[in-house]
């Protein structure tokens, strides 16, 4: 009895200190973990990073707050503390890819170069913005393509964000041949950019000769558009130049090779 009464008495106040610094410094995370959360919902981060920095906040002071516990009532925590270094250590080569896409993930919804139902071009892929998740970037094609991109790649690409801007220049070119009036071609086009109301007024638009080609003379035209009008012009005025130069009997050259044969006696 006078031995356990010696042990009680020597260990008592350890144990019961480390019990009060357990419950108060379990009480203390989680205020730092809820803490953390209004932190990022105030800075509008996605919400799935809000719950995994969380978790991942919690996780660490709570491993943190058991090894001191521990070393309070006289468990050794050295050997402890390099197998979890150990661990981790491993963990992260294992995952090393992973984690690149995590910190991808991270910058992507940071910096935000782009953001969902933007329609952007990356690692050789273009289409809308569908998600971003903390590993991927989900993207659908303008076919009704799902493309799956990893975030490490992407962060550490080239992105062109084709949403970020409201308006857009849609440059095109249109050749005549050597012996059509080019007064009449330049007529003729700004008569059909006029005719357009999704063509902007202002940034003017440009008809310029930009060539004299080996079987055409080439005009660049230039036109400012909303974002969302860019293709339908595109292809309208394609079709538009076709039946007008037509119709002003303005030809439109192709390759095509004259064969003259001489009768030999």
């Amino acid at each position: 009895m006078d031995a356990v009464s010696e042990f009680v008495s020597a260990w008592a106040p350890q144990v019961g200190m480390a019990i009060v610094v357990l419950v108060i410094g379990w009480w203390l995370i989680g205020k730092v973990v809820n803490l953390s959360l209004k932190t990022m919902e105030k800075n509008e981060l996605d919400v799935t990073l809000q719950r995994f920095l969380s978790s991942i906040i919690g996780i660490g002071l709570k491993a943190l707050l058991i090894i001191s516990v521990a070393s309070m009532v006289g468990i050794a925590t050295t050997s402890f503390v390099a197998v979890l270094g150990a661990a981790g250590l491993a963990v992260g080569l294992a995952l090393q890819g992973s984690l690149s896409n995590f910190a991808g993930g991270v910058l992507l919804i940071l910096f935000k170069p782009y953001k969902v139902g933007d329609f952007i071009e990356a690692q050789g892929h273009a289409g809308v913005v569908q998600s971003i998740q903390i590993f991927n970037t989900v993207m659908k094609t303008g076919d009704n393509k799902t493309i799956i991109i990893p975030n490490g790649p992407i962060s550490n690409g080239s992105i062109t964000n084709y949403s970020t801007e409201d308006t857009r220049r849609v440059d095109m070119s249109f050749g005549i041949g050597y012996d059509d009036d080019i007064d009449a071609a330049r007529d003729a086009l700004e008569e059909i950019i006029a005719a357009d109301d999704r063509i902007l007024k202002d940034p003017a638009h440009l008809i310029v000769v930009a060539e004299l080609a080996d079987s055409s003379v080439n005009f660049t035209v230039r036109v400012w558009v909303n974002s969302a009008d860019y293709w339908g012009v595109f292809f309208a005025m394609q079709e538009t130049v076709k039946k007008t130069f037509d119709a002003k009997k303005i030809s439109i050259p192709y390759p095509q090779q004259d064969v003259h044969l001489h009768k030999v006696d």
